[in-house]
């Protein structure tokens, strides 16, 4: 039975490094190991939770040395998790982690799936896990994923058999996979599926175990291996010049915003599969075995692998142009073929090794990297042929409907450039990823179109597709509409063409706190991005809220020009808190989103359309001492934040970090995982303390309990562990009702552990001296409490906090509570401090 395969193909589009990247223009040998997997029709798909957690060496191993169809199904973008590079949290950090898995991809040859589920946090157990997500819109992903790649194995990274031994998210990816696995095959399950895909039954499945789950090698040694299968991964591929760990290395260090970088090996290693579901191999040293992925296994398949076979025996690395005549009269057998699946994987493969081999250079750039709806936009395209071969250029197509009648041969190294404009129809959707378009659950995103649910990224909807004949066979070649610059620094850059609202507004500060009932002056910037804008803007606010003006006018010349606003903002008497939302008028049309830009070096452009909230919080809230000093770590607000509710906060940067300059500050406070990242902390601990003696208040946020970077974390003997609390509406104990942490100079009670996002806290320790005093207590559901979220502890005249709390978390999101508190850890004994030297003097 034929079917579409229309999300299958848009999955081809995308696993190519087209999408705001340098064209691909792959070596001799590139092209060499193309052709090899042209002959190999077998698959894997290997199955986890959150991208970092996929094993790059086997996923390598399987697409460059085995040559199978490979591809990581992450159920989450990794929302949840923190980032070391940068300020990014939640929706924008997954955003990025899902850029980081493509970079990994196109590096260790595999291709990236997706789930609808949202990395919502830590889960202790696939219970917790499955009752957050949606079990089973997450299980009919899975399937959907398996219908669509067919695999001929799925292997999974995690155990379904330890449930509460490991991350629930983890747990709760193998209990799906081994779900699907059967779903997939059967008519009666998630049936809406049938009109785009075929069922389909994965031949087996495995567990990629390893001596971490036994909990030491020595215990991993001594097991039974019977049902296990050690792949050889240390290969070395002279084609590439690196062995397959160092390919896999490399694929691990693309996950940036984790902090894993990592170091590749070479040498004889293996990797350990457990058989799970299906029939077993009986070539201990094939997984495939039984499985006939040679081109017989499609009907009249038999010539297309003979032909593929003299083109890889005949290879000339000096001319890969000379392979060009078979490989189009393979795709010509292959366009007969019955099964669609692979019709569609080898038609789209076979004819970008054809491009390949041909050196075919095609592209349309914009004259600029953004446009609006009902627009037109000047496109400058390119083709070229840099190979000897009989090629010719028939047509362009743009996606507005218009085609650009060519008739030119393509003779070798002559470049053809030419001018088109194209138009952006005002049906056109922005540009942003297309799971962030709707607001989901806690635990799902929302996306209602079936064809994009496990893209990777959105398909981009301004194309333009060459139509070229190649020694007589018509091949159209899709290309995304791209923009490039020559920056003086990095050369030739490439961003992604985005389709954008007339005009985006943003406040600054996604999170506003009055410490009082003072008005304050609230900015609001307007970006044109098309000539002439007028209109006016107007700030929704919430009840008991005053704005003033009501609205303000805004004209803008040129495109790409901002415009700043000032209202005057004034809170109500008492604690309250809302959204403050700027809202333009132009042409009788709202826009109240903003654009974000992404940009870092290690992935493409990012421009993400958003909600445009800032959260106003009027707090009842008292502080002591003014100068906050602060020692960054891995990336957070927490600054900003304290900046807002009246602190002067400076940034110390490590090697400042002395008696003199300390001195000058009432407090100091230690980013998050800042003893995990900054190696010159292990330097600079004594003055820490020595501060901490004279008076000051050292302030100690969460670090992970491995590789800290000093042996002694506060002046008494303090051990972390990897106890957390991930319930965010657990009940929290107040221990020390007395303890100036809970009386001055705010009075904290358990409401100000009202609406707390994502958890408590993580990493708390297990262990201290006599000389802390645990002020709270907390746990999860089934747990034991856990004491260890803050302590403090006096330290000559100063004091020492250690915190697990999630304030770099909860400061984001406006959390009152979390302000009013950590207000006390900085104000901690500075009363007693001024009235002993006022004694003095």
């Amino acid at each position: 039975m034929f079917k579409p395969y229309f999300f299958f193909l848009i999955v081809l589009l995308y696993c190519f490094p087209t999408q705001a990247q340098h064209p691909t223009k792959p070596t001799s040998s590139e092209i060499y190991q193309a052709i090899e997997k042209l002959s190999f029709l077998g698959s894997v798909l290997y199955v986890a939770a959150h991208p970092d957690d996929e094993n790059t060496r086997l996923i390598s191993h399987m697409a460059n040395g085995v040559k199978a169809r490979t591809a990581y199904l992450s159920l989450t973008r990794g929302d949840g998790g923190q980032n070391l590079i940068g300020p990014e949290l939640k929706e924008l950090l997954g955003v990025i982690r899902t850029q980081e898995l493509l970079a990994a991809r196109r590096i260790d040859g595999g291709e990236q799936l997706f789930t609808r589920a949202d990395d919502f946090g830590y889960s202790k157990h696939p219970d917790e896990t499955l009752a957050i997500w949606n079990e089973n819109e997450v299980l009919s992903d899975v399937v959907w994923a398996i219908r669509n790649f067919q695999p001929d194995i799925i292997i999974n990274r995690f155990d379904h058999r330890s449930p509460g031994t490991t991350h629930g998210h983890h747990t709760s990816s193998a209990l799906l996979s081994l779900k699907a696995f059967d779903y997939a095959a059967d008519k009666s399950k998630f049936p809406n599926q049938l009109k785009s895909v075929d069922v389909w039954q994965a031949k087996r499945e495995f567990f990629n175990t390893s001596w971490w789950f036994y909990g030491s090698k020595e215990k991993f040694e001594a097991a039974d291996k019977t049902n296990q299968y050690a792949v050889e991964v240390g290969d070395f591929y002279p084609a590439l010049g690196l062995s397959n760990p160092e390919i896999a290395a490399l694929s691990r260090s693309a996950h940036k915003s984790q902090g894993f970088g990592n170091t590749g090996t070479r040498g004889s290693d293996f990797e350990y599969l457990e058989l799970i579901k299906g029939d077993a191999p009986k070539d201990k040293n094939n997984i495939f075995e039984g499985i006939d992925t040679s081109w017989n296994r499609v009907k009249n398949g038999q010539r297309i692998g003979e032909l593929l076979k003299e083109v890889q025996d005949n290879y000339d690395f000096k001319n890969p142009s000379a392979s060009i005549p078979k490989l189009v009269e393979a795709y010509r057998l292959v366009q007969k073929l019955e099964n669609s699946h692979w019709k569609t994987v080898k038609s789209k493969d076979l004819k970008n090794v054809i491009a390949a081999c041909a050196g075919l250079f095609l592209e349309a750039v914009a004259e600029s990297n953004l446009a609006t709806p009902n627009s037109k936009m000047t496109l400058e395209l390119e083709a070229i042929n840099r190979s000897p071969q009989n090629m010719r250029l028939n047509s362009i197509s743009l996606s507005d409907g218009t085609t650009i009648e060519k008739n030119t041969d393509l003779k070798f190294n002559d470049s053809h450039r030419f001018e088109s404009q194209i138009y952006i129809p005002s049906s056109a959707s922005y540009s942003t990823p297309y799971w962030l378009e709707t607001k989901g659950s806690l635990g799902m995103y929302k996306v209602d179109d079936q064809s994009l649910i496990g893209l990777p990224e959105t398909p981009k909807e301004i194309t333009a597709t060459f139509h070229v004949s190649v020694e007589g066979e018509p091949l159209s070649y899709t290309k995304p509409i791209v923009y490039k610059t020559n920056d003086p620094v990095k050369g030739e850059v490439y961003k992604p063409f985005e389709i954008v609202p007339v005009v985006a507004a943003h406040i600054a500060e996604p999170v506003i706190i009055f410490a009082d009932d003072q008005q304050k002056e609230i900015q609001v910037i307007v970006k044109a991005n098309r000539n002439t804008i007028e209109g006016y803007v107007q700030l929704s606010h919430p009840q008991g809220w005053q704005v003033y003006p009501e609205k303000q006018h805004i004209t803008i010349t040129n495109k790409g020009e901002e415009q700043s606003l000032i209202f005057t903002v004034i809170p109500p008497k008492n604690q309250s808190e809302g959204l403050l939302t700027p809202m333009v008028y132009v042409g009788g049309e709202v826009y109240s989103k903003k654009l974000v830009e992404i940009n870092y070096d290690h992935i493409p452009f990012q421009m993400v359309l958003l909600p445009n909230d800032s959260r106003v919080v009027r707090l009842d809230i008292r502080k002591k001492g003014e100068n906050i000093g602060y020692i960054e770590g891995a990336g957070d607000v927490v600054p900003e934040s304290l900046r807002q509710i009246g602190y002067n906060v400076a940034i110390i940067k490590p090697e400042e970090i002395n008696a003199e300059t300390l001195s000058r500050f009432d407090a100091i406070v230690v980013g998050i995982r800042a003893y995990n990242t900054v190696d010159a902390l292990k330097f600079k601990q004594q003055h820490l303390f020595d501060f901490v003696e004279q008076g000051g208040n050292l302030i100690v946020q969460y670090n992970t309990n491995g590789g800290l970077v000093v042996d002694q974390l506060a002046p008494y003997p303090l051990k972390l562990s990897r106890d957390r609390v991930t319930d965010e509406n657990s009940e929290v104990v107040l221990l020390n009702t007395t303890n100036d942490l809970l009386n001055y100079p705010n009075k904290i009670t358990t409401k100000d552990f009202e609406g707390w996002v994502q958890e408590r806290g993580l990493y708390f320790p297990n262990q201290w001296s006599k000389e802390f005093t645990p002020v709270l207590s907390m746990h999860d559901k089934n747990e034991s409490p856990k004491e260890g979220s803050l302590l403090v502890a006096k330290y000559g005249k100063g004091h020492y906090i250690y915190t697990g709390l999630s304030f770099f978390r909860e400061f984001p999101e406006g959390v009152a509570g979390a302000y009013r508190l950590f207000a006390n850890m900085l104000s901690v004994g500075k009363e007693s401090l001024k009235t002993s030297q006022q004694l003095k003097n």
